[in-house]
């Protein structure tokens, strides 16, 4: 199998790489499926590699190296340097960072054109999908539910200034010509959204086959159950890739500081131009925020949203600083221990 067509370039194998080159399509807790020239196979983590720090765990999406095993699963030994990465706080407690995809071009940030549609989840995905590094694209599912969809199209395109917009029903085709310009080869697309918003029928209606099984969402709150159960990267007839990826209502912030810029660059524009630098945006005179949201050129409610996030997010940055000295603090423990214990051996103890 020619893995140029899963959009790898020679020019990603670093100098006197070790193993052949594949691309990570599924994760399934420790076992990964993964296309190579050898076709489509599974593997698993070099434990010495991954599980000593050594190496970044891979997830959807990704290029890696391995020993290839005819006759069982191949050996994942190196992670191959991302272009774009998407990631979230993990939901667990404790856990920090949760990897999501790797190595797109697009993102699809999908809301229903239903109760589903909800303007301060869609901000948290325009944040993490400038974050990555891709090109994000905002897709209002179900046009067919509405008679009239324009008043939504308004609300996204004043909370994403530049972001191109389309409303599409994979139930009767509507708008799907819209998408085609993004549908291109070697190109990857990663589908973002609650469950319910309706990514697997898309991906479905997409590659003009039932690729994805699909649930019917409950009447009362226009939510569903989850369908896709793992992130997953499909490939269609136009040589276009997609990730689909779970449901996830609960969307934390992780490291954000470029997209917050990029999101909120309605909100950015004022800061750093208040009279004090240490301006704390609440009673100090000469506020720029206060001036902007008292004159209009700047809601309350965006302003809001921003601090949120950032709040959020550093949060979660202290938090995780705090995870990597207390994990390095163990790590130095049990190096000390070991060697305490291999002099103890050695010498025969007391």
């Amino acid at each position: 199998m020619d893995l140029k067509k899963y959009g790898f370039v020679p020019d990603m194998m670093p100098e006197n790489a070790q193993g052949i080159p594949a691309r990570i399509t599924a994760v399934f807790k420790e076992r990964y499926a993964l296309v190579c020239e050898y076709g489509e196979i599974y593997g698993k983590l070099k434990t010495k590699e991954y599980f000593g720090g050594f190496e970044e765990f891979p997830t959807t999406g990704d290029f890696v190296l391995i020993n290839y095993n005819l006759s069982g699963d191949s050996q994942i030994i190196k992670t191959l340097p991302r272009r774009t990465f998407f990631s979230r706080r993990d939901p667990t407690p404790g856990r920090g960072e949760q990897a999501v995809a790797s190595n797109f071009d697009y993102v699809f940030i999908m809301q229903s054109l239903n109760q589903d549609f909800n303007a301060k989840r869609l901000e948290r995905y325009l944040t993490l999908a400038w974050q990555s590094g891709a090109i994000p694209v905002v897709v209002l599912t179900k046009a067919d539910l509405v008679d009239e969809y324009m008043p939504h199209i308004r609300i996204v395109e004043s909370l994403a200034a530049g972001v191109s917009v389309y409303a599409v029903s994979s139930k009767n085709g509507a708008g799907l010509d819209t998408l085609a310009a993004y549908m291109a080869p070697g190109k990857t697309i990663v589908f973002l959204g609650s469950s319910g918003v309706g990514k697997s029928s898309l991906v479905n209606a997409l590659a003009g086959e039932e690729i994805m099984a699909v649930n019917e969402i409950r009447e009362d709150d226009s939510k569903g159950r989850h369908t896709t159960t793992h992130r997953q990267l499909i490939m269609l007839g136009s040589g276009a890739m997609l990730i689909d990826t779970p449901g996830m209502r609960e969307l934390g912030m992780w490291d954000v500081s470029n997209g917050l810029d990029e999101a909120f660059s309605d909100v950015e524009q004022y800061l750093g131009k208040c009279k004090f630098s240490d301006c704390k945006h609440r009673t100090e005179p000469g506020c720029a925020i206060k001036e902007a949201i008292a004159n209009g050129g700047l809601s309350r409610q965006r302003w809001e949203s921003y601090i949120t996030l950032k709040t959020e997010a550093k949060y979660s940055d202290d938090k995780t600083a705090f995870l990597r000295q207390k994990q390095q603090r163990n790590k130095s423990i049990a190096t000390f221990n070991r060697k305490r214990n291999r002099k103890t051996k050695i010498g025969g103890g007391d």
